[in-house]
């Protein structure tokens, strides 16, 4: 296993959810259309394995569902319906070759410290499908916060894995299926908000999608700022306008599932 120091709360990707994981819950509610999509990819499997859990939001309920989270403050934000989750990282899974019908993580694989061996322990572990929700970096420039925060785009773009790392990192036959962005998600990540941009003037949204952890406090501020200008003055309405009124949104959410 390669493993990057823990942070305090136990933490071992790229963000610190000790610092910033504090409210998670509070914005990032799962939403039912997206995790319809997840429960789908999930076949007719029974025993579950959920990588980097974090507060159990797309766990499929009625399934035997396994939770691994190395963050103490995601893992203490888990609802009483759903067991713990154990204190475990993706690139060191306890478990042993073939223990689950199947795998599933959402918005999880781009804070590994080792994709690779992340993914190889997955499919380690896993029988038959293996679903990753996560975002395609490629298609991010799709979102129109690249004119106001272009910084976070960018730390998004550095972060997430390219859709062909995650196939060559789990083999098999691999199929990718755009998640449309309903209006009205509950899952407050930034393109969630694609039509209720006021929403990501509130710092808690901000600090709920950890690519803004990333960027400096002031440079954070500034970014917001800027929208705040293109909202008052009609700026935003003028240029992006229609899509208060778009029923959904295909940005770069993306739905990767692999068979053995």
């Amino acid at each position: 296993m390669t493993d990057r120091a823990r942070t305090q709360d136990g933490s071992a990707g790229d963000a610190d959810y000790g610092l910033i994981g504090g409210t998670y819950s509070d914005f990032r509610r799962p939403d039912p259309r997206i995790a319809a999509i997840v429960r789908d990819a999930l076949g007719d499997a029974q025993s579950v394995l959920n990588v980097g859990a974090g507060a159990g939001g797309y766990e499929p309920v009625g399934l035997d569902v396994t939770a691994v989270e190395p963050s103490a403050s995601m893992r203490a934000q888990r609802p009483a319906h759903l067991a713990p989750a154990l204190d475990a990282v993706a690139e060191s899974l306890p478990f042993t070759d073939a223990f689950f019908d199947a795998a599933m993580t959402t918005f999880s694989v781009h804070q590994w410290a080792d994709l690779p061996a992340g993914l190889a322990e997955i499919r380690r572990v896993t029988r038959g499908p293996v679903a990753i929700l996560t975002c395609d970096p490629d298609l991010l420039d799709r979102f129109w916060l690249v004119e106001y925060a272009p910084e976070v785009i960018e730390t998004e773009r550095r972060r997430y894995p390219s859709l062909a790392a995650l196939a060559d990192g789990l083999g098999g036959s691999v199929t990718v299926e755009p998640v449309p962005i309903p209006l009205d998600c509950t899952d407050g990540f930034n393109e969630a908000y694609y039509g209720r941009p006021e929403a990501l003037l509130d710092a808690g949204a901000r600090a709920a999608c950890s690519a803004w952890s990333f960027v400096s406090p002031t440079s954070a501020e500034d970014c917001a700022d800027r929208l705040r200008r293109a909202l008052d003055s009609g700026e935003w309405d003028r240029r992006h306008g229609e899509w208060r009124h778009r029923a959904r949104f295909e940005g770069s959410l993306v739905l990767v599932r692999a068979l053995p």
